[in-house]
């Protein structure tokens, strides 16, 4: 099965630390608004996936949750998690008082990508 979401070590090194701070996290990356579509960091719980909204993989065994909107626009496309120094926009992700910003880098699947793509799991 092909993975949907990979992560960069630079990012391994910030889920590791906020784990270690936080506990058990999650990660929310929205359609728009406030955050634009920049991925959030959250304490578990600290954040209720809408119905129907996409768990496309785990970074570092936590879920990372995708809104269904935007899900509809990126489902053919494979997200690399990454971490760049600076503020994103808000504030509200986790890594903030760090430094740092969550980012995510995006491919399209090749035809054979698709025929086997790793099912996501949905909000209900």
């Amino acid at each position: 099965m092909i993975k949907r979401l990979d992560i960069t070590e630079d990012a391994k090194k910030v889920i590791q630390e906020l784990a270690t701070k936080h506990g058990d996290l999650m990660f929310y990356q929205a359609g728009g608004c406030c955050e634009g579509t920049q991925p959030q960091c959250f304490e578990k719980g600290g954040y209720f996936p809408r119905m129907n909204d996409a768990m496309i993989g785990l970074a570092e065994s936590y879920e990372f949750w995708i809104d269904r909107d935007l899900f509809e626009y990126w489902q053919y496309s494979h997200f690399t998690l990454d971490v760049l120094d600076g503020f994103g926009p808000g504030g509200f992700s986790l890594e903030t008082p760090l430094g740092k910003t969550f980012k995510v880098h995006y491919r399209l699947f090749s035809d054979d990508e698709l025929k086997n793509l790793e099912p996501v799991k949905r909000s209900e």
